[in-house]
């Protein structure tokens, strides 16, 4: 059985969470994404769930990571906390000290998320690793319908590896199998570990020779980039053929939906690559859009930051347009479809 409803995306996102099997939540309510901490405070202690607000974002933080949900609002700063933006794309990747990788999802729908929500869980499970659900505005206040069930008893709920030898012979680090992902065992089962930021080895205790430090940072990367097929979803709408194939993710993506048909209305064989993982980045889905497409043209609600992965990646096979909206406001159709416009027009120029 299930429940039709009209929610809201932050909504959406609570109950994502509760349905994988969260019951804890540390963090601080602020706009646009208040409506998480007020739903998670609502709901948790209804699960036999923890809530804990904390005292601002970085003691949030810091209470058990690791899935973050970042709603995206202009700025810098206190900026403008409700109108959209997507200037935290960089940030979501290179936004902490050290070379390592992680996951970041992006949500174009209230339903996907729910769905995102429930997947970041899993991976951020599965992988050992931060995970950021890197919504914006835009996703975040909109409402729209979405099924649930009753119920989330069915549903499977993400587990982490387990250790497989007795605590007495357990290494919090250590990689029996080629995933690169350690066993972790559960807060309170009896097992015992060191947790340290320096750099460790199997133990968890700090050593910093050069020789466990290649060891960790080779770890850390293998894990995610050994299992991009696994980690990395795009949606391809209208591709097949298209001449111009719009790139957008999250809000964004919304216009080009309709874009996409109004210039195909027009004649122009235009198409979507929506990449729900942002990070790790889709090369290989890029690369074949540079392939078969004539023009990539990059539509994001910021001055131009997924653009430079999008050229990298195209690696001068074809030109790569940028559509840069940052004015508080969501691009409309209408203005999308006239940069598809001039994109197709310097197609024809080129001939």
């Amino acid at each position: 059985m299930s429940r039709v409803l009209l929610m809201q995306g932050n909504q959406a996102v609570v109950e994502g969470a509760i349905a994988a099997g969260v019951r804890f939540y540390g963090g601080y309510p602020i706009t646009p994404s208040t409506e998480i901490a007020e739903g998670m405070a609502k709901r948790l202690p209804q699960v036999g769930g923890k809530f804990m607000q904390t005292e601002d974002e970085l003691a949030g933080i810091g209470t058990v990571p690791c899935v973050v949900v970042n709603v995206q609002r202009v700025g810098p700063a206190t900026g403008q906390p409700t109108s959209p933006s997507q200037g935290d794309v960089m940030q979501a990747r290179w936004g902490t000290h050290g070379d390592h990788w992680l996951i970041a999802v992006s949500p174009s729908s209230v339903p996907e998320c729910f769905d995102l929500t429930r997947r970041a869980v899993a991976l951020s499970e599965k992988y050992r690793c931060p995970v950021i659900l890197l919504m914006d505005e835009i996703i975040g206040h909109m409402r729209e319908r979405i099924e649930l069930p009753d119920n989330y008893e069915g549903l499977e709920a993400p587990r982490r590896k387990q250790p497989d030898v007795p605590p007495e012979n357990y290494l919090a680090y250590a990689v029996t199998d080629g995933s690169k992902v350690p066993a972790m065992a559960d807060f309170g089962s009896g097992y015992r570990w060191h947790v340290s930021g320096l750099v460790h080895d199997e133990t968890g205790f700090p050593k910093g020779t050069p020789a466990a430090t290649k060891n960790s940072q080779d770890r850390l990367h293998a894990k995610l980039r050994d299992h991009e097929d696994d980690i990395i979803q795009v949606e391809k709408y209208k591709t097949e053929d298209a001449d111009v194939i719009v790139i957008a993710y999250g809000g964004a993506a919304r216009t080009a939906y309709d874009a996409v048909d109004m210039a195909r209305a027009e004649g122009i064989r235009a198409g979507l690559l929506r990449p729900v993982t942002i990070w790790p980045f889709a090369d290989n889905a890029v690369k074949e859009a540079a392939q078969t497409a004539k023009c990539l043209l990059v539509h994001e609600l910021n001055c131009g930051q997924y653009v430079r992965e999008v050229g990298r990646a195209a690696r001068g096979l074809v030109p790569v347009d940028l559509y840069a909206k940052y004015d508080n406001e969501p691009a409309t159709p209408e203005q999308l479809l006239e940069k598809i416009r001039e994109s197709a027009e310097k197609i024809k120029g080129a001939k």
